[in-house]
């Protein structure tokens, strides 16, 4: 198995006003995935660079694309120099697309850095009721990992997230965590210890289908013992957790111990 790590510059301010024109921003809500989602496969084709992630900050024009790819930079360049139109070129520098092979040869035993950027949502499998909004959330919806729990042990609500966190005896950080440790199964054990949930927020997706739902949107880093080495190269190559064609679940390995500054 082989992959190239690809690097991409992307102008935040040209990105905007190219998802307005395409009309990407609907009923004033703006996902940012769903446009990289879009743009990545007019340039390049559908699912190309896939898991990919955006580094970006809200005071900068510019922001850079990593990604996974089975093609090289030299490859996407010349596929960008038949097939992309002229608005999307303004969006990306093409010329300035850079790759380098991954090593995925992992051994067991091996421990590395991680940093990942995930939407920890569980799938339901039957009907529950929200006492906090009053509404049923139905069958197959998508809802925050914190939330689920939360529910089914305080059916009746509760008035504080915090006091909430405690009588369960588990953090929004323990929880999203351990649904990290779900999603790794036996490829990868997290060493507790240096694993930290590093950002958190809330956002809106939008999705071609009409889909159109609130819930988190989390940065975990860490670092983890490789276990199984094929299973766990397949993870990172794959990406982890739902929403991996719209900017989640692309693991980027760093040194172990190692954390970043956001």
């Amino acid at each position: 198995m082989t992959k190239q790590l690809i690097y991409i510059p992307l102008n935040m301010k040209n990105f905007k006003r190219w998802a307005g024109q395409r009309g990407l921003i609907q009923r004033r809500v703006f996902d940012e995935g769903l446009a990289l989602h879009t743009l990545l496969s007019s340039v390049f084709g559908q699912s190309t660079l896939q898991p990919f992630r955006l580094f970006s900050s809200d005071r900068r024009t510019a922001a850079t694309i990593y990604a996974y790819a089975d093609l090289d930079a030299a490859y996407l360049k010349e596929i960008a120099e038949f097939t992309a139109t002229p608005d999307c070129l303004a969006v990306i520098n093409t010329k300035r697309i850079l790759s380098k092979q991954m090593r995925l040869d992992f051994t067991n035993g091996q421990t590395l850095g991680f940093d990942v950027r995930v939407r920890p949502v569980r799938r339901l499998m039957r009907d529950l009721f929200d006492s906090q909004s009053g509404k049923t959330l139905t069958k197959g919806s998508e809802v925050d990992a914190f939330r689920v729990n939360a529910l089914r042990q305080f059916p009746n609500g509760w008035n504080d997230e915090k006091v909430c966190a405690i009588r369960m005896g588990q953090s929004r950080s323990k929880i999203y965590i351990d649904w990290l440790i779900e999603r790794l199964k036996d490829s990868a054990e997290i060493q507790l210890q240096d694993c930290h949930l590093v950002q958190f927020r809330r956002n809106r997706i939008c999705r071609r289908n009409g889909i159109n739902t609130e819930g988190p949107d989390v940065c975990i880093q860490g670092s983890l013992t490789i276990k199984r080495s094929s299973e766990f190269a397949l993870k990172v190559s794959n990406g982890i957790g739902r929403h991996k064609a719209y900017g989640y679940g692309m693991m980027m390995l760093r040194p172990p111990n190692f954390t970043i500054s956001r």
